[in-house]
């Protein structure tokens, strides 16, 4: 503002789209190969720092990863880039260990199975070098330390071969006048010496060939130990659990209720969220699938029956049918880096929301549409039911989610940028991508409530083009937090790319 005059800034282009490279793969498949149900990955994480990522399988067992490209220069990434340190590689991960997280129980009381399938990991605050991690199956959540321990062997007894007699006694001693037999724990026979006590005697002298062990550190070893186990607070299955900013709780949801824990106090929880009816048959009026996100305050109550905020999109009138709610339900949200933004998939779309706008969702982006015409042969084999998760990239400027034929897409979530690339799970990800025609965003609202949808496919075929495969289906990926690289799960097998 000078004068008077106002002065408008330049509209900022949207970031050009990205093109994927394929990086690593861990747990490959040959040709024909059939894959083992406990061999499936059922979760995928990364942890604050992206040094570590950690999967989960259907077999209970937790997988950690380490980052290893920073480690060749000498120095952490941060510590590189303060310095300009030139760094043109990607993010590169090796295995780091394993261990058995869950096993199948049995629930005698309900006669229910309770399958060692791994649903969440959530990496918690590290500390004294040590790595600390939740994980959960359908009703147990357990607190995980895992740390490297020095293993230490006795490399060398210490001997003078000359003198050794027998079973590491000492004959003699050469700085002796009087040459006396020595026991290999440095005692005398003679108990005619002075002594501190009965059990130890010592020669005038001192024992001038005492001989101990040497004991040294060859090798470390990574030891997963169960430091909590959070039990019996949910009658049913756990969908997900979150961590808190404050390093010391972390919150358990299954379908009804929401439990808030203390790390340090395992036989304790406190109920923050209860929609179970007095009588189940009455559930309908308490449904939540409907596509809305409550957002709660736990500063304003400690029992959070009512929410600070709702996001719902309203439901277009005459479009409502036996599937509209079954497709229009969540299955996963994240809050972007900055708190500002969440990201919601559903069955059909993703969908990024403000905060600070509760009228609408800011994006959408179609990424089923092309299956609204097989929504019936959907719900025959259950594929309807499939819950997809979403991610967003650190500096928040994309967001990405799978589908099925093993393909996962990306979209640029910054104002005007067009950008939806479809990728699949394979060594060459931009093997079967068709090229669309970048076309600009229709905006369905008035320009305060920028609401853009991208992505759309003809009927009939996925993303590529192809006939879809509903057995493939990409479930489970997550973004780095600072670097241009997704990891996702296929089957038993972890993809990773970088751009």
């Amino acid at each position: 503002m000078n004068g008077g005059d106002e002065v408008v800034a330049a509209p900022v282009d949207p970031p050009q789209p990205l093109e994927w490279k394929f990086s690593q793969v861990f747990g490959e498949r040959t040709a024909g190969e059939e894959v083992q149900e406990v061999d499936i990955i059922s979760a995928i994480e990364f942890d604050k720092t992206g040094d570590h990522l950690a999967t989960g399988d259907r077999g209970g067992r937790v997988v950690l990863f380490e980052r290893t490209d920073t480690k060749d220069h000498g120095g952490s990434r941060r510590d590189l880039e303060r310095l300009d340190y030139p760094i043109g590689r990607h993010p590169e991960f090796r295995y780091k260990t394993e261990f058995q997280s869950h096993e199948p129980e049995f629930d005698y009381l309900k006669s229910l199975e309770i399958e060692e399938k791994i649903n969440k990991i959530r990496w918690c605050q590290t500390a004294n070098g040590a790595l600390f991690l939740l994980s959960t199956n359908d009703k147990t959540i357990k607190f995980w330390k895992v740390q490297e321990k020095k293993i230490k062997k006795i490399s060398d007894m210490n001997l003078d071969s000359s003198k050794a007699v027998g079973n590491c006694s000492v004959a003699s001693s050469s700085n002796s006048l009087s040459p006396r037999p020595y026991l290999a724990n440095g005692g005398c026979p003679d108990r005619s010496y002075s002594s501190l006590n009965n059990e130890l005697s010592f020669p005038p002298g001192g024992i001038p060939s005492l001989r101990l062990p040497m004991v040294a550190s060859h090798e470390t070893s990574l030891v997963a130990r169960c430091r909590r186990v959070y039990a019996h607070a949910h009658d049913y299955h756990i969908n997900s659990i979150s961590n808190n900013s404050d390093g010391e709780t972390f919150i358990s949801a299954d379908d009804l209720r929401i439990n808030l824990w203390n790390l340090e106090i395992s036989n304790q929880s406190f109920n923050i969220v209860d929609v179970k009816p007095a009588n189940m048959e009455d559930l309908t009026g308490y449904s939540s699938s409907k596509g809305s996100i409550r957002l709660i305050d736990l500063r304003q109550s400690a029992l959070c029956d009512s929410h600070a905020k709702l996001f719902e999109e309203p439901e277009p009138p005459g479009t409502r049918s036996f599937f509209t709610e079954i497709i229009a339900s969540i299955s996963d949200i994240k809050f972007g880096k900055d708190g500002r933004y969440i990201l919601s998939r559903d069955y059909m779309t993703l969908k990024l929301w403000d905060i600070n706008m509760d009228s609408g969702p800011v994006s959408t982006f179609q990424v089923h549409e092309y299956l609204r015409p097989k929504l019936c042969d959907l719900y025959e084999n259950d594929s309807i039911f499939d819950k997809f998760e979403c991610c967003l990239s650190g500096d928040g400027l994309r967001v990405a989610t799978g589908s099925y034929s093993n393909l996962f897409r990306v979209f640029g979530s910054s104002p005007g940028s067009t950008e939806a690339t479809t990728l699949e799970a394979s060594k060459n990800p931009m093997r079967r991508q068709v090229q669309t025609p970048s076309r600009p965003s229709r905006s369905l609202s008035s320009s305060l409530t920028r609401v853009v949808r991208r992505g759309a496919e003809s009927p009939g075929v996925d993303a590529n083009g192809n006939s879809f495969d509903f057995t493939t289906k990409l479930l489970h990926l997550a973004w780095h937090p600072s670097e241009k690289s997704i990891a996702c799960a296929a089957a038993n097998s972890l993809y990773m790319y970088y751009a």
